[in-house]
């Protein structure tokens, strides 16, 4: 059985957008048709549910850490991210059942807030149940950590283990960050990527620190490996920013997602998308407002042409699981036109994680889910509103 439905505007990202457009979907959710109101016309389509506001795919979410989902509301804003990671590590529980409930919570939390597809960071394989059996496309990016490089092997070989375990999920083992990952584990995992994986994703340039640290060996970074106890005199500064540092230790062979890019400069920008033209750019500006206070350039992000994606990042560093939040922080502070952030939130992420024959573009064929958004138009743009519903 077929379902019209009609909504002031439907925009089908891999097209303009259609005034008073009608999309025509099974009960599973398949798009069957997309019309203008003159093609429903002249196919004598008259059962039509008619919404107000605008039609929408449903939203790719590049980065979450489903993980962390119990730890809501326990870590102050504003701490920075050295003040953040130091709350994490204490907070850790191993009560599983309560860690077990909450990302059950999310899970539902980011379905009904209308996302279909997430990149979902992990540690341990305790969420795999939760993936399992959710509506959402889950495709784990299993971290491995270690600035020690005598334990590089023994990283690689637990994180391989854990990754069996994943099955049938899919898993692609990534580096956590470079403040966590020595030289000798970026040689493992360009190794291990280049014969096993399609994608990677790492942080990248979160805090103003990461790249001190690189640069001179100087700035908070040092208190932290203090803390954790980690004797680093090993470590010689670059005399180059993070992401200049490593990248050249990344495949450029592999789709890679560059997560926050908080501090990330032009000539980054420049020398990273030279070196590997299939970057991905991840953003995450609720997070980034509760943990540094602080958003990315985003308008040079925009002007040098790099492929944007949308993420969450965690309920320990969000009060909620929600794309569409994001898109509204995004336009409220850069004044970004709709359909471009449609484009970051759907089709972008959807390409990113090799799923865009399914999600991300309402197109026939497809099961992208579908979300209604309210909305005004001032001038001939259009404002997000306040609210998304999911419909299919």
């Amino acid at each position: 059985m077929i379902s019209y439905i009609s909504a002031s505007y439907v925009f089908p990202v891999a097209g303009p957008p259609i005034k008073n457009g009608v999309v025509g979907v099974e009960i599973d959710g398949t798009i069957i048709h997309v019309f203008t109101p003159e093609e429903a016309v002249n196919e004598g389509i008259k059962d039509i549910t008619q919404y107000e506001g605008l039609l929408v795919p449903g939203f790719v979410n590049t980065h979450c850490h489903l993980e962390l989902s119990h730890l809501k509301g326990q870590i102050e804003t504003r701490t920075g991210l050295l003040g953040f990671v130091q709350a994490i590590m204490k907070l850790r529980t191993s009560d599983e059942d309560a860690i077990d409930l909450a990302m059950l919570r999310a899970d539902r939390e980011m379905f009904e807030n209308g996302i279909v597809a997430v990149g979902d960071i992990s540690n341990q394989v305790i969420s795999r149940g939760t993936k399992l059996g959710s509506p959402i496309y889950y495709h784990t990016f299993l971290e491995v950590m270690g600035f020690n490089p005598l334990i590089a092997q023994e990283s690689i070989k637990r994180a391989l283990e854990f990754k069996e375990k994943f099955n049938p999920l899919k898993v692609s083992i990534v580096p956590h960050a470079p403040y966590s990952v020595s030289t000798s584990l970026f040689k493992e995992l360009r190794v291990n990527g280049e014969t096993n994986e399609e994608v990677l994703s790492i942080h990248n340039q979160e805090t103003e620190d990461e790249n001190l640290f690189f640069e001179r060996k100087e700035g908070g970074f040092l208190d932290l490996y203090k803390f954790l106890g980690l004797d680093i005199e090993f470590y010689k500064p670059s005399g180059k920013t993070s992401l200049q540092t490593y990248l050249p230790m990344l495949s450029d062979k592999l789709k890679t997602l560059l997560v926050h890019n908080t501090f990330t400069s032009s000539a980054d920008v420049e020398f990273a998308e030279a070196y590997n033209p299939n970057l991905y750019w991840c953003l995450c500006p609720n997070a980034n407002l509760y943990i540094e206070n602080r958003l990315p350039d985003v308008e040079m992000l925009r002007n040098s042409g790099a492929k944007i994606t949308l993420g969450t990042d965690s309920l320990a560093s969000n009060n909620r699981l929600n794309i569409f939040a994001e898109m509204q922080t995004l336009q409220i502070n850069f004044g970004i036109d709709f359909d471009e952030l449609l484009k970051w939130a759907t089709i972008n992420g959807a390409e990113f994680l090799g799923v865009q024959e399914r999600y991300g573009s309402l197109e026939i064929g497809k099961r992208p889910g579908i979300n209604l958004i309210d909305f005004e138009e001032i001038s001939g743009i259009i404002m997000l509103g306040s609210r998304v519903e999911r419909l299919f």
